[in-house]
């Protein structure tokens, strides 16, 4: 008999140091992994946040930097499936071993990069470790840690994954500051194709891959969708509307922020910062809420989160008003972890990696046309049609969330598909 998802007693809750001891499941692999994900962020927040402000230098418009948003956001769109049929063949450890050369050279291509075409080379191999390898993580987690456990696994992730958006940022705006915009974020990409590597290496030599023979048949994208349960692609739908909140504006806050209203780029680093704090400081908290009274208040909270964002943005007239945008900016993180364990309880263990790939590569594709949109509203009406437009939609995905998704019952079985 398989045991039953249960809740935790009051004491626990009385007792946070025990709540967080047996909460905590240090497996190898999640150490290495969290180690891994904590590394890369560090890496790549010091230039991420700056990366269109970096392009205008190089004398990119409005027009190429909207492109090359819609041109990434079609890259995590398309490897997300592919990503995951990779982690179900040859494991988890080779696929982030993979990922991560690929991204090192993405970083490379990037600090040689003086054209704003180069960047759409170098894009292809800096997607590699977010987005093909998403779904191997997801997998890893989900083979790791028991389904009630999920959120707390999920959660730890995006915390370490965070936390270095708390002060990577804010450095790499005091090194634009100080060196100017080009040395400023070629020093930051020189550090993250070292730490890049030194994942690589901290992979090979710690991660433990316990995949012995090839996983689930490989199956066209058509038939692992007639798979995929009907309360997973209603979360979905839902999930893409909060995306297009997010896609149509995230492109363009660096450039609202310091060409309208006149911040600098350590200014905009520090607010990024407060973003992440903000974002690091609900996880836990977020995870025993949705342990204790489910997942779909936690989730709802967050796609509310999605849809006020941008609309806050615009209303900022200085930087006290941006800070408190950004604050709710943060929030948005606070149910993910319970989305994403979502996702994987109602995920086929033996395919995870591909019912994660899967839908991630139906979402992500349908927020392709995000950022172009919003560049277009940008260009052709003005800064508040893009920023209105992407609050119109997260309403919708808040909405459609309420109303069509229904959690399952907490006595749910689950696998202990790791043992």
């Amino acid at each position: 008999m398989e045991p039953r998802i249960g809740r935790p007693s009051g004491g626990e809750y009385r007792n946070p140091r025990r709540l967080v001891q047996k909460r905590i499941y240090l497996e190898r692999n999640v150490v290495v992994l969290s180690a891994a994900v904590f590394l890369f962020a560090f890496g790549e927040e010091l230039w991420n946040s700056f990366l269109p402000k970096y392009m205008e230098t190089w004398g990119a418009s409005i027009a190429v930097i909207a492109v090359f948003g819609t041109f990434k956001d079609f890259l995590d769109a398309l490897y997300q499936y592919p990503g995951g049929v990779i982690s179900d063949q040859i494991g988890e450890r080779r696929a982030l071993m993979l990922f991560a050369g690929f991204a090192a050279v993405g970083y490379a291509v990037y600090l040689l990069a003086e054209r704003p075409w180069v960047f759409f080379i170098g894009v292809l191999f800096v997607m590699a470790w977010g987005s093909l390898g998403l779904p191997a993580l997801f997998s890893m987690i989900g083979a790791a840690v028991s389904a009630e456990r999920r959120t707390w696994g999920f959660s730890w992730q995006s915390l370490l994954k965070r936390l270095p958006m708390v002060f990577a940022p804010a450095l790499g705006g005091w090194m634009i500051v100080h060196w100017g915009m080009i040395r400023g974020v070629r020093s930051g990409l020189t550090l993250a194709v070292v730490i890049a590597l030194l994942t690589l290496f901290l992979q090979k030599w710690f991660y433990v891959d316990h995949r012995m023979a090839p996983g689930a048949p490989v199956l066209r994208p058509q038939k692992v969708f007639q798979q995929l349960s009907p309360a997973l692609k209603r979360l979905l739908i839902s999930d893409i509307f909060a995306r297009l909140a997010e896609g149509i504006a995230e492109i363009f806050i660096v450039l609202y922020a310091m060409n309208h209203l006149g911040l600098s780029a350590q200014q905009f680093g520090l607010l990024v910062g407060i973003q992440m704090a903000v974002a690091i400081a609900g996880y836990l908290p977020a995870a025993a809420l949705a342990e204790r009274f489910g997942r779909k208040p936690v989730v709802s909270f967050t796609f509310v989160c999605f849809a006020l964002f941008p609309l806050l943005v615009l209303l900022a007239h200085n930087f006290l008003q941006m800070a408190g945008a950004f604050v709710v900016g943060g929030l948005r993180e606070f149910g993910e972890p319970a989305r994403k364990a979502m996702i994987v309880n109602l995920s086929e263990p033996k395919a995870r990696g591909a019912h994660v790939g899967l839908y991630y590569l139906i979402r992500n594709l349908s927020v392709t046309p995000a950022a172009a949109l919003g560049g277009f509203l940008w260009h052709l009406i003005s800064p508040r049609a893009t920023f209105e437009t992407a609050f119109f939609c997260g309403i919708v995905g808040v909405l459609l969330f309420a109303v069509a998704v229904r959690e399952p019952q907490p006595e749910v079985r689950y696998e202990m598909d790791h043992a």
